[in-house]
């Protein structure tokens, strides 16, 4: 026994080693984005012109900046840059004198890191802040993938391609389909946005902390209860998909095989080996008997189902085709005792609340 334990204790480290790798190397990756993220381009040798350089050869361009939020900016909201094209093109001496284009910053022919890195030269606080560690970020998502930088035929508050949630669905097309099942947040009726829950610049809230979203909304749920689920308090997306289901209330399963997952000993599922009446459904592990008690025949599949209990024969369609919430609903915590007897059966066998906890 001995040698068996010291043999396993000399290959664990060795197991460990792939784990320690893959993590090495993601944290290599992202850091190397991160940097290449922060990291300004610029042309070396030119020098910031003024304006007029610019509009002298584009004036269509230079024109639809004239109602753009960029170039509504006043000299207080440039911190200390040069405003107008430089301001994202870089400085322009170079490229005027002439004419060629590789003197000049092209936002849309640099990598998706470098011209993120224009951006959040500006673009560096409140929701933005987290962009170099965000999902689009890691995904090399650029800002002009979803932002236009000039001006566009509908002007929106943060210059997007397209209006939410159509600009993502172009990407998440999973999300848009669940979107259109029967229970679903109200997206596609015009009351909230992907945005209204998800920063796409990067998340602000860790996964431990992804209540505290839902809660913002739904507060009555958070508590805290005398009575908790304890599903309430760990993750809401234990039993729900926010982004919709075919079941109500965007539970990701039907009543009560959701429930089930969790209390699948529950004694509305069988209790076996046990002969409670008091059960929905009660069952001897011991007693394959075919014929009741009350003498109805019964199929050999299931033998040794006791219809003796108090709900008769219904006791299946009692405790597969009924909800849990229709007695339990006050699923996501209580502050009122069930007051139930605290155990079942004559031996004081059961359930510390008898099967009725946060029924009120």
């Amino acid at each position: 026994m001995q040698r068996m334990f010291a043999s396993f204790h000399r290959l664990r480290p060795v197991r460990l080693l792939p784990l320690l790798l893959i993590l090495v190397l993601a944290a290599c990756a992202t850091g190397a984005i991160r940097e290449r993220i922060l990291t300004m381009p610029v042309i070396e040798g030119a020098t910031y012109l003024t304006q007029e350089s610019c509009s002298d050869c584009h004036a269509e361009v230079a024109g639809r900046m004239a109602s753009n939020v960029h170039g509504r900016l006043a000299e207080f909201e440039r911190m200390g840059g040069p405003g107008g094209c430089q301001a994202c093109h870089g400085a322009a001496s170079l490229h005027v004198a002439d004419g060629d284009t590789a003197k000049i910053l092209q936002p849309g022919k640099l990598e998706t890191d470098e011209s993120a890195a224009l951006c959040a030269s500006c673009h560096n606080s409140g929701k933005l802040m987290d962009w170099t560690h965000s999902g689009h970020a890691l995904a090399e998502v650029g800002c002009s993938d979803c932002h236009r930088i000039h001006n566009q035929e509908q002007p929106n508050k943060a210059n997007l391609k397209e209006a939410e949630p159509q600009l993502c669905y172009g990407c998440h097309q999973e999300e848009m389909a669940k979107a259109s099942f029967p229970s679903h947040h109200p997206i596609k009726e015009g009351k909230m946005t992907c945005s209204s829950c998800h920063n796409p610049h990067g998340a602000e809230l860790t996964e431990e902390l992804a209540n505290a979203l839902c809660f913002e909304c739904h507060a009555r749920y958070q508590g805290p209860f005398v009575f908790e689920h304890s599903p309430v308090q760990e993750d809401c997306g234990i039993c729900h998909d926010p982004h919709g289901t075919v079941a109500d209330n965007l539970l990701k399963q039907n009543e009560p095989f959701l429930c089930l997952q969790c209390h699948e000993s529950h004694f509305h599922a069988m209790r076996i080996g046990s002969t409670t009446a008091s059960s929905t459904l009660a069952f001897d592990a011991n007693q394959l008997a075919t014929e009741p008690a009350n003498g109805t025949t019964i199929a050999a599949s299931t033998a040794g189902i006791d219809f003796g209990n108090s709900h008769g024969q219904e006791g299946w369609a009692m405790a597969f085709g009924t909800k849990c919430t229709v007695c339990h609903s006050v699923v996501h915590g209580s502050d009122l005792p069930s007051q139930t007897s605290p155990t079942i059966g004559n031996n004081g066998e059961g359930f510390p609340d008898g099967g009725k906890g946060l029924t009120r």
